[in-house]
């Protein structure tokens, strides 16, 4: 398989990475918001949200930007991303989050079982026809590998570093792993943003109720229509100065704490435990970050909404999935078609489980995308897919996906075994 990884693209620098994806949102912003003519009809098609995923894309497989030489994404996810959950957070009606009733844990944990179960009817399927692809012994047995997958795919990266020391995959070819694992998260990733274009549809298909969660977005849209005010440049100073000190605080917290439980526990600190999410500092960044823009919606910061703290979160937001889409090299979806067929399958059983039990329960096409984020994209896209359905409820993406970083191991460690049992 070739080594994408090396090649140098022709741009590194980041000022005009940055500088090449902001020109990108903003002809996407611009052309969305034309009321007729071409482009009007194409984003009733492709939502603008794929567009600022896919151009990315495009840039990072034509050789002219390249996550792997940019700090773009590091930057984005460290320090934007907890700055717009505080901003989403701030007038947030966790009363009105609750009377969105137990529709949202039942399609989390639904994602969660067609993880599980994926994985090992994904082996016995393509063992059939190319038990070679899914076959191997010792630490190249490919179900070590697809262990690593399970644990990204339920929690986030520290489950699946937790999975790699504990199944002991060969590191030579865990690369390969991750390129599946990036190949079809994004995939299906782009398959959500493309269906979030059509909700009204899919929610008619589904024979969902989706009153509650129109009424909590009425309920924020209407608080922040009474406390509206023509933004000063003191309001933006001071909704600068919540997001980014909360940051500053998540990161001295996240960074203290991970310490103090490596230190002081065992369990922690050793990557092949199953408690080992726990000393991610990114896991505690999120954590923290929700916890202070939920503290700040019982203080008069909520006000801030009324001079648009949750659109600069939205800023935030669109920047974070531009360096996200700038990860996904589109050539290697081809590089190596059986590991990737394999993970197509899995999340193919993922998805046809999602929407079975969506239909069986009338669940909204909200919950089943956040539902499936929270478990394969984690905290860094779950609240991305939730905000794209309104500002509102990207703290119900945020919250699953933490709860998805508890329970990222156990689940893939359930996985894991499961497809040792299967496998030729």
């Amino acid at each position: 398989m070739e080594n994408t990884e090396s090649v140098t693209p022709l741009i590194t620098n980041d000022a005009i990475v940055f500088g090449i994806l902001m020109l990108t949102l903003g002809f996407i912003f611009y052309t969305s918001s034309k009321k007729e003519g071409p482009w009007n009809k194409f984003y009733k098609i492709i939502p603008a949200l794929l567009m600022a995923y896919f151009i990315p894309a495009i840039l990072s497989t034509s050789g002219i930007i390249s996550a792997e030489h940019s700090q773009t994404y590091f930057i984005a996810s460290r320090y934007l991303l907890p700055a717009s959950l505080v901003l989403m957070t701030l007038s947030i009606d966790l009363k009105a989050i609750a009377n969105l009733g137990p529709k949202a844990l039942i399609m989390f944990f639904t994602g969660t079982i067609g993880i599980v179960i994926g994985g090992p009817i994904a082996i016995l399927i393509v063992s059939f026809f190319s038990p070679e692809t899914v076959g191997g012994a010792g630490p190249d047995a490919v179900w070590r590998g697809l262990a690593t997958l399970a644990g990204s795919w339920i929690g986030g990266g520290a489950n699946q570093a937790a999975m790699l020391e504990i199944y002991e995959y060969n590191p030579k070819k865990y690369g390969g792993m991750v390129v599946v694992d990036i190949v079809v998260a994004n995939v299906w990733m782009a398959i959500i943003l493309l269906g979030i274009g059509k909700t009204d549809k899919i929610d008619k298909w589904l024979k969902a109720d989706t009153t509650a969660i129109e009424d909590l977005k009425t309920k924020v849209s209407n608080y922040a229509a009474s406390i509206a005010r023509n933004p000063s440049l003191t309001d933006y100073m001071v909704i600068l100065a919540i997001a980014f000190g909360s940051v500053g605080l998540a990161h001295f917290g996240a960074e203290n704490i991970t310490t103090f439980l490596k230190d002081n526990f065992e369990a922690v600190s050793d990557k092949s435990s199953a408690l080992s999410s726990f000393g991610s500092t990114f896991f505690w960044m999120i954590t923290i970050s929700t916890i202070c823009g939920i503290a700040l919606s019982f203080t008069k910061a909520r006000n801030y909404e009324g001079a648009g703290a949750s659109k600069i979160g939205s800023v935030f937001i669109y920047i974070l999935v531009a360096t996200i889409g700038m990860k996904m090299d589109l050539n290697t979806v081809f590089s190596n078609p059986g590991l990737i067929g394999v993970g197509f399958i899995w999340m193919a059983i993922h998805a046809g489980l999602l929407i079975l039990v969506a239909k069986l329960i009338r669940a909204p096409y909200f919950f089943l995308s956040v539902g499936s984020q929270a478990n394969v994209g984690g905290a860094a896209s779950a609240p991305v897919v939730a905000s794209a359905f309104h500002p509102s409820l990207a703290t119900v993406g945020v919250l699953l996906a933490v709860f998805g970083y508890v329970v990222g191991t156990y689940g893939a460690l359930l996985t894991a075994e499961l497809m040792r049992i299967v496998s030729p």
